[in-house]
């Protein structure tokens, strides 16, 4: 199923989105959220979605269940999708997917593939897998992030080449699970990744930032991230942390564990001409050593929160994450 939805200009008010403390559970509806799956209101998130009010903030609860849909967010106020769950600070007690199984050559261009298209600032989803099923041999986007002051805590991104499409913007990823083998994590947003596991299911290069202009103030920080293979799947030396989609990537691991699978060169090349900005800063781990890196740069300090998501980003970062 397709769910978009365009909503209007702002007519009311409410109060803000409910948030939640970290690793309480969340087994019933927040106050005044939409309910969606058994015993809820609608069936379908996609039925959720273009029930709701046009008003500054608005939640959706959704309750255990895989839902087969594909869907659009495009919502005019603050917008806050929860999944249920035992644990909210983790995504390993997620009991809620949407899936959908699409590449791009079907579906005609790399956001058209994508299970969740998000494209409304100010979005935020607690404790939800997100999957394209396609698997190996074409693009196939699980989610596209497209938007300002996106937030994805305890969330599970599932692919294999380009899972996470974080397309512009700012946005913060918080005790997520990225999982993908070709460029599962691309585009020219300015993104924090804080506490993620990012897994590798099969051989090639994790990052592929978009950014081409020294003026673009993008990044893709990987703050006390944990980088792995998946289970079950032998990837020694065989992963790179990143490759330029564009002639100005911008990637830093910093406080990180870089496992076995990480080649000791690091990085490669993809756009014709590039110039990266590749760092690594206080890594650990088999795959951590940079003595044979190349294409990277050095750095005498981790960069923070400020730099990546501008002065701003207390305002709308769950703090609790």
């Amino acid at each position: 199923m397709h769910a978009a939805f365009i909503l209007g200009a702002l007519i009311g008010l409410s109060a803000a989105a409910p948030s939640l403390k970290k690793r309480e559970s969340r087994t019933s509806a927040p106050s005044g959220c939409l309910t969606v799956g058994t015993d809820g209101t609608y069936s379908t998130i996609g039925d959720a979605l273009d029930a709701l009010s046009s008003v500054l903030s608005a939640c959706i609860y959704i309750a255990s269940g895989t839902y087969e849909e594909q869907l659009t967010i495009d919502y005019a106020g603050n917008l806050t999708l929860y999944g249920e769950t035992t644990d909210t600070g983790t995504y390993k007690d997620n009991v809620v997917t949407i899936t959908h199984t699409l590449s791009s050559p079907e579906a005609g261009s790399l956001d058209k593939s994508a299970t969740v298209n998000v494209v409304a600032d100010g979005f935020s989803m607690y404790n939800i897998n997100v999957e394209n099923g396609y698997g190996e041999g074409a693009q196939a986007v699980a989610l596209v992030a497209n938007a300002d002051e996106l937030g994805f805590y305890g969330c599970q991104f599932s692919g294999y080449q380009d899972t996470l499409y974080v397309k512009a913007g700012t946005q913060y990823y918080s005790n997520c699970r990225i999982q993908g083998a070709v460029d599962y994590i691309f585009g020219d947003a300015s993104v924090w990744f804080g506490e993620c596991d990012i897994i590798s299911n099969g051989s090639g290069a994790i990052t592929a930032s978009s950014r081409e202009t020294a003026s673009d103030s993008g990044w893709y920080a990987m703050d006390n991230c944990n980088i792995a293979g998946a289970s079950g799947v032998s990837l020694t030396e065989e992963v790179y942390l990143g490759r330029p989609w564009r002639v100005l990537a911008r990637v830093i691991y910093q406080n990180s564990v870089l496992s076995d699978i990480i080649n000791p060169k690091g990085w490669t090349t993809m756009a014709a001409g590039a110039t990266p900005l590749y760092y690594e800063y206080n890594n650990s781990g088999a795959g951590s050593s940079t003595s044979d890196r190349a294409y990277e740069s050095s750095i005498s300090a981790a960069v923070d929160k400020t730099t990546v998501l501008g002065a701003s980003w207390g305002d709308w970062i769950d703090r609790s994450y």
